[in-house]
Order: structure tokens, then C-alpha cells, then sequence
């Protein structure tokens, strides 16, 4: 689980990360999707975790859209990025219409 939420971050850390280029931010997320894919499997494969009922597993699998984001967003026929937006209440509409000011 632990691995699973560290490459998670690693992943939404290089769709945010405003000084990669491109061609950069590709190929870190690609790495990293791939890693994240396989990742989710072993926990969702994971017999030891059906008989934990600690809050962190309870959690991870009542999150289901943010613990396993490729294989929800895949389910969702959307990009990781979009899909993890929406799950926690950002729209495209949304940030298209908001603006850079001062408090």
C-alpha cells in the first residue's frame, strides 16, 4: 500500500509540475503509470489485505477512484489527470474559468 500511494504521488506530482516540458512530463508519467498499473494489481490481488479491516485498507478500498486512479480512470474512459481532477471537485470548466489575482 505504501508503494502504491508513493508512486501515486510521483505520478500527480509530474502532471502538476509546471517547469517539465512536455516531451518530459510524458515520459515521467509513463513510467510512472506503468509502475502505478502494476502496483495497483498486486494490492488489488492482495489475499493478506481481505483480512485487514484497518482503517488505512478500509479506506484505500472505499476511495476506490483515488486509491487505484489508472485503473478507475481507464474504467472511466479518461485521462489519470482528469479523472483524479473530478474526484477531488475540480472541473476543466472550472479551472478555465478561473483567474490568476491578488488577495
Amino acid at each position: 500500500m505504501e508503494n502504491l500511494e508513493r508512486e501515486r504521488a510521483i505520478v500527480l506530482d509530474a502532471y502538476l509540475d509546471q517547469a517539465l516540458k512536455p516531451a518530459e512530463r510524458q515520459s515521467k508519467t509513463q513510467i510512472s503509470r506503468t509502475r502505478l498499473i502494476d502496483l495497483e494489481r498486486m494490492v488489488l490481488r492482495d489475499k493478506s489485505l481481505a483480512g485487514k479491516n484497518t482503517p488505512r485498507v478500509r479506506k484505500a478500498f472505499d476511495n476506490y477512484d483515488l486509491t487505484f486512479l489508472v485503473h478507475a480512470s481507464t474504467e472511466a474512459n479518461r485521462g489519470v489527470l482528469d479523472h483524479w481532477l473530478e474526484q477531488i471537485g475540480v472541473s476543466t470548466h472550472s479551472l478555465m474559468n478561473t483567474g490568476l489575482g491578488r488577495r
